[in-house]
C-alpha cells in the first residue's frame, strides 16, 4: 500500500537493510549495525524483481583495479576470519566421526525471514532443507549450524535436536561461523549469506532458493532468474556486493567510510568481550521502571 501511494503521487522511494558486513553482535539482539544497503529497485534478497545489487552485477563494468580491490578484500576477510556478525567461539573445531566422506554445512535460518518469503519458492523450513540435502547428497557428512538468533531464542526456525540428527550427522552451535566454513566441502543452503562467505573461501555452493549470489554461474541453482544473464567471476561479485552497493558507517565517528575501513575495525574488535546488547538494556531499564 505504501509503494502504491508512493508512486501515485511521484515520490520516489528507497528501501534501507543490512549489508552483509554488518556488526559484532546479532541484529534480533539490537546491535547496532555498521553497513547498510539503500536500494531504489527493490532490495537485494527480493527474486521476484529486479534490485539495485541485480542491476550492478548484470550491467557495470568492473575495472581492474576495483577487481583488484576485491581480491584483497577476499583475502582479508577470510585472514581475519570474518562473516556478518562475527559471533562465536573461535575455538579449533574437528569432525572425528567425519571419516573422509564430505563435509557438507547446512546454515539453519530464521524461517519467517523475508529473504525466504521472498527468495525461496519451495523449501522454507529448516528440517525441509536437511531433508533435501540429505537426499542428495546421501553420501555426505553432514553438518547443521542453526541460526544465531534462532538459537538465542529471539527468532522462528529451531529444530529438535533428536528430529534433526535424523537427517545430519552433527549439530553446531556456539561456533564462529568462519571456523565451520574453514573445514566444511560443500554449503548448502536456501539463501543464507554464509553461502557467499562459502564463495569467497572457495566451497562449493548449492542453492535451493535464489539468494543475491545465486544464477552467475558460480553456485549449483535450483531455481534461474531471467534477468541474470551474466556470468561474473567470483572478484566481480564481490566488487559488486562489497564495494558498490552498500554504504559502510565508522563505528568511532559515526561518518561514511571505506569498506577497509570497517573491515579493519571488526577485525580489532571481534575478539574484545561485549557488553550487554542494547535489548538486554532495555529489558531492564523497562524492569526498572515497572518494578
Amino acid at each position: 500500500a505504501l509503494r502504491a501511494q508512493a508512486e501515485s503521487s511521484k515520490v520516489p522511494m528507497m528501501r534501507v537493510e543490512d549489508a552483509f558486513l554488518r556488526s559484532v553482535g546479532l541484529g534480533s539482539d539490537l546491535t547496532r549495525p555498521w553497513s547498510l544497503v539503500l536500494d531504489r529497485q527493490g532490495i537485494y534478497y527480493d527474486c521476484e524483481q529486479p534490485s539495485d545489487l541485480e542491476t550492478l552485477l548484470q550491467t557495470s563494468d568492473f575495472p581492474e583495479w576495483l577487481l583488484q580491490r576485491a581480491e584483497r578484500l577476499k583475502e582479508t576477510i577470510i585472514q581475519a576470519g570474518l562473516t556478518k556478525y562475527n559471533v562465536g567461539r573461535r575455538d579449533s573445531l574437528t569432525f572425528e566421526d567425519q571419516g573422509g566422506r564430505p563435509l557438507i554445512l547446512v546454515p539453519g535460518q530464521v524461517e519467517d525471514d523475508a529473504s525466504i518469503r521472498r527468495g525461496s519458492p519451495q523449501i522454507y523450513r529448516n528440517l525441509d532443507l536437511l531433508k533435501a540435502v540429505r537426499q542428495a547428497r546421501p553420501e555426505g557428512y553432514i553438518v547443521y549450524k542453526p541460526h544465531p538468533d534462532v538459537e538465542v531464542g529471539n527468532r522462528l526456525g529451531k529444530i529438535d535436536a533428536t528430529e534433526a540428527l535424523v537427517w545430519c550427522d552433527q549439530i553446531v552451535t556456539d561456533v564462529a561461523m568462519d571456523q565451520v566454513l574453514a573445514l566444511a566441502d560443500e554449503v548448502h543452503t536456501m539463501t543464507s549469506l554464509s553461502g557467499f562467505e562459502a564463495l569467497l573461501r572457495g566451497k562449493r555452493v548449492s542453492c535451493y532458493g535464489l539468494p543475491f549470489y545465486a544464477g552467475w554461474g558460480l553456485t549449483e541453482d535450483a531455481f534461474s532468474c531471467g534477468r541474470r544473464t551474466r556470468r561474473l567471476s567470483l572478484a566481480q561479485l564481490i566488487a559488486g556486493s562489497l564495494v558498490l552497493y552498500p554504504v559502510y558507517v565508522d563505528p568511532k565517528t559515526r561518518q561514511v567510510c571505506s569498506v577497509e575501513d570497517l573491515l579493519a575495525w571488526l577485525a580489532e574488535h571481534r575478539h574484545q568481550p561485549a557488553g550487554p546488547p542494547l535489548k538486554t538494556k532495555l529489558i531492564r531499564i523497562v524492569k526498572s521502571l515497572t518494578d
